[in-house]
C-alpha cells in the first residue's frame, strides 16, 4: 500500500540545515514526518514552518515552506505522515 505524499523536498540550505519542501498536503507544527530517500528514512517532528521567511502554524497543500531538519536531505527527499 503507497503512503500518502505530503511533499517533496525541492532545495536544502545545508549551513543552515532546512528544507525547502513543496507541499501536497497540509503540514503543521507539531507534525511527525518520516523524510526518505531510497532506503533511507528518517523521523523528523515538525519544530517550525515558516513561508518567505515568516514563521507560520500551519501550510497548505501547494505553498512552499522551510522547515528546518535534524538530519541533511537531498532534493528528491519525500515527506511522508510519520
Amino acid at each position: 500500500m503507497m503512503q500518502r505524499l505530503i511533499g517533496k523536498v525541492v532545495h536544502y540550505y545545508d549551513r543552515i540545515g532546512v528544507a525547502i519542501i513543496d507541499l501536497k498536503e497540509p503540514l503543521h507544527v507539531g507534525d511527525m514526518v518520516m523524510l526518505k530517500k531510497g532506503d533511507r528514512i528518517m523521523p523528523q517532528r515538525i519544530d517550525s514552518i515558516e513561508i518567505e521567511h515568516a514563521s507560520v502554524p500551519a501550510a497548505k497543500a501547494g505553498d512552499i515552506v522551510g522547515v528546518k531538519v535534524d538530519n541533511e536531505v537531498h532534493e528528491g527527499t519525500v515527506v511522508l505522515p510519520g
